[in-house]
């Protein structure tokens, strides 16, 4: 049987589970190529402690790539929180288009972090620089033309 390649094999998961845009799958594959590299090799403290490196590479990689859009981005998707991540990752893993050995179990991708936090908070002013707004000079300006 000839094995499909990953274009084929989103589009039949698109198919069967509607719920994510194929450009999420394209994206996960992506994160988690860069989740590989930069997990590194930990000492093993249960599937927990993977599942929270991977998805704090996927947050790093979506801001990265989207920067102050990442939440945008992914909403447009049908991705709103780190379960649909975990969604996203079991359905490549149904169709063999993803190893298992890379997460731990759905429940672990529940609470992570909500996509607020992780998204949008990193773009917000800071409460010490919102709290003193920068002193303006002003000018006085006539409010009449001094020639006439």
């Amino acid at each position: 049987m000839q094995s499909l390649t990953f274009e084929q094999s989103v589009k039949k998961i698109v198919a069967a589970d509607a719920r994510y845009h194929s450009e999420a799958y394209f994206f996960m594959r992506d994160g988690l190529q860069f989740a590989r590299r930069n997990v590194g090799r930990y000492e093993y403290q249960g599937r927990e402690c993977i599942t929270v490196r991977v998805l704090d590479c996927l947050r790093r990689y979506a801001l990265e790539i989207y920067g102050p859009m990442a939440a945008a981005v992914l909403a447009e998707w049908g991705v709103h929180n780190c379960e649909d991540f975990g969604k996203i990752i079991f359905n490549m893993v149904a169709h063999h288009c993803e190893s298992r050995a890379i997460v731990g179990c759905k429940e672990d991708f529940k609470y992570a972090y909500t996509f607020n936090e992780a998204f949008r908070k990193p773009f917000l002013p800071s409460a010490r620089r919102a709290a003193r707004p920068k002193q303006v000079e002003v000018f006085p300006f006539p409010l009449e033309n001094p020639t006439e």
